[in-house]
């Protein structure tokens, strides 16, 4: 799936950036942000669907509104929302959360809004394996992946999950990135007990 990602840049994103999962009135905003930063759009439905069924799965990144300088907020809406991630757990998997999609505003991209979403997601699930799919050309949506490996100290698995013949021409093939074991046991965990910094994990490819 694609995700829209990008390197640390100068763009807006503070302190002020809140966390919650989706509710099924955000599922517009969601839609034009995804057709704004050009992600694969899916139907509007399903953004209020992801809002309904999947929320425990999913985040919303948001913040208030500026004030318009009378008292109200600019844009008439309670906040601006600047990002969000949605994920589902696999059937017969409730430790794994599998990442859908992720959207960054034109407006937040640059600050790392992506990562900190991703950490919020597994922190409010405790999921043990954090899985998405990401086409060999994006390579932002790699590193950023790669990237939540490190930060939690843990291994990073690559094989190929859908290869480019179960797709209509043009379509890239879907390379599985699998991340894990993250939690208590983790080697993160592990080395944070021990007082020690540890061996960075290496990648592991299976393509």
């Amino acid at each position: 799936m694609q995700h829209r990602a990008q390197p640390p840049g100068a763009n807006t994103a503070g302190r002020d950036v809140r966390f919650r999962p989706p509710t099924p009135s955000d599922g517009q905003a969601l839609w034009r942000l995804a057709q704004d930063v050009g992600l694969d759009l899916n139907s509007p439905y399903a953004y209020v669907l992801w809002g309904d069924r999947f929320s425990a799965t999913s985040v919303v990144a948001h913040r208030p509104r500026a004030d318009g300088g009378d008292g109200t907020e600019a844009g008439g809406g309670d906040d601006e929302i600047l990002g969000y991630v949605t994920g589902f757990h696999p059937p017969g998997c409730p430790d794994v959360v599998f990442v859908w999609q992720i959207g960054v505003s034109a407006r937040a991209q640059g600050r790392g809004l992506a990562a900190r979403m991703l950490d919020e997601l597994l922190a409010r699930t405790g999921a043990r394996w954090l899985e998405a799919t990401v086409t060999p050309s994006n390579a932002a949506s790699a590193a950023l992946f790669s990237g939540t490996a490190r930060r939690h100290g843990t291994d990073l698995d690559r094989s190929v999950a859908y290869p480019e013949d179960l797709f209509p021409g043009g379509h890239e093939a879907e390379i599985l990135f699998r991340i894990g074991p993250l939690g208590p046991g983790s080697p993160g965990a592990r080395a944070a007990v021990d007082g020690t910094q540890g061996a960075q994990p290496q990648p592991k490819d299976v393509i």
